[in-house]
């Protein structure tokens, strides 16, 4: 961890260990979905592991009564800190008819909560970036005062729809915070041969706004960058593209064999940086964590996941006769 402070940040130490508990609870609920699917009890998992701390971090800067998430299909800690739970997660994995994202008719990682104001995702990927615009706005319009992040790997940012996003808001000065989360790969291709020049948040300036990069394995530096943007859109002084660097650190999805574009080596590398490892020594150095909490902390999100995948698993599935309900062609 950088050098960067929770107490000069405004976070207190229940706060910081609460968001330590969300990074945790998102990774355990993850791993979990990964043992679903090679059981073959589930059928698909794309993975937020390695970028807890972009999504809690930025989640927690955020007013969870007002602000809206447009969020992308990695975000599973930023949902969680917002409103869901873990059996959310897991009647959505099991496509139960509980699921309150679609009632079981979306892939996981499909987010959308009218409960929590987290806009419905869909398989193309940067569609979310326009309508999170749109709900700015329209919050513009009846004079609301709601900031709007939204979310999306690296590769989206080459989106033809991720640019016309990023205009319209630069010359509306609109409150939506453009928030990268770069992994380092768009699925098996590269940093170097996806991205011009390899920094997305220089692009900011082209469209009038600022841009900021930051380590998206410090849930600190992320937490003061979305907060200073929720405050500039606030004020009504615009967006802000923020670019958090991090690493995916598991295929792309469970339908992906990583080993053939990046090797071992470097993926244990990675490993070494990994925000749940950081942030844990950054609390236990601060005092904040002792061995004692964090044991006791693990076995409580523990039972959390398997209470959830037992619930989820003996849910009732959807009607059959729902298949055509909201399809209009």
């Amino acid at each position: 961890m950088s050098e960067l402070n929770h107490r000069e940040l405004g976070l207190t130490d229940e706060q910081v260990l609460e968001m330590y508990r969300y990074m945790l609870l998102a990774r355990k609920i993850d791993e979990r979905m990964w043992l679903l699917n090679r059981a073959g009890k589930i059928p698909f998992v794309i993975s937020c592991q390695g970028q807890e701390a972009i999504q809690v971090g930025a989640a927690f800067a955020l007013d969870r009564n007002k602000d809206w998430l447009c969020p992308y299909y990695r975000d599973l800690g930023m949902v969680l800190v917002f409103g869901q739970t873990a059996k959310d997660q897991m009647l959505s994995a099991f496509a139960k008819a509980g699921d309150p994202n679609s009632g079981g008719r979306q892939m996981p990682g499909h987010y959308g909560d009218k409960r929590y104001r987290i806009l419905t995702g869909s398989s193309p990927v940067t569609t979310q970036v326009l309508h999170a615009v749109g709900i700015a706005y329209a919050g513009r319009l009846d004079g609301a005062d709601h900031v709007v992040l939204t979310s999306c790997g690296e590769g989206s940012s080459n989106q033809g729809d991720w640019h016309e996003a990023c205009n319209f808001a630069g010359v509306h000065k609109l409150p939506v915070i453009f928030m990268v989360e770069n992994n380092k790969y768009a699925i098996s291709v590269p940093l170097a041969k996806q991205v011009a020049g390899g920094e997305v948040w220089k692009r900011a300036q082209g469209y009038g706004f600022p841009g900021v990069k930051v380590d998206g394995n410090n849930p600190l530096a992320v937490y003061q960058a979305v907060k200073e943007a929720v405050e500039r859109g606030r004020k009504g002084e615009g967006p802000t593209l923020i670019e958090a660097v991090s690493y995916r650190l598991v295929p792309h999805s469970s339908d992906d064999d990583d080993r053939s574009y990046r090797t071992r080596e470097e993926v244990e590398e990675e490993k070494k940086k990994d925000s749940i490892l950081v942030f844990r020594n950054y609390l236990a150095e601060h005092g904040i964590l002792t061995e004692e909490s964090e044991q006791e902390l693990t076995k409580s999100i523990a039972k959390e996941v398997d209470e959830a995948t037992e619930y989820a698993e003996k849910a009732a599935y959807p009607d059959p006769k729902d298949t055509y309900k909201h399809v209009y062609a």
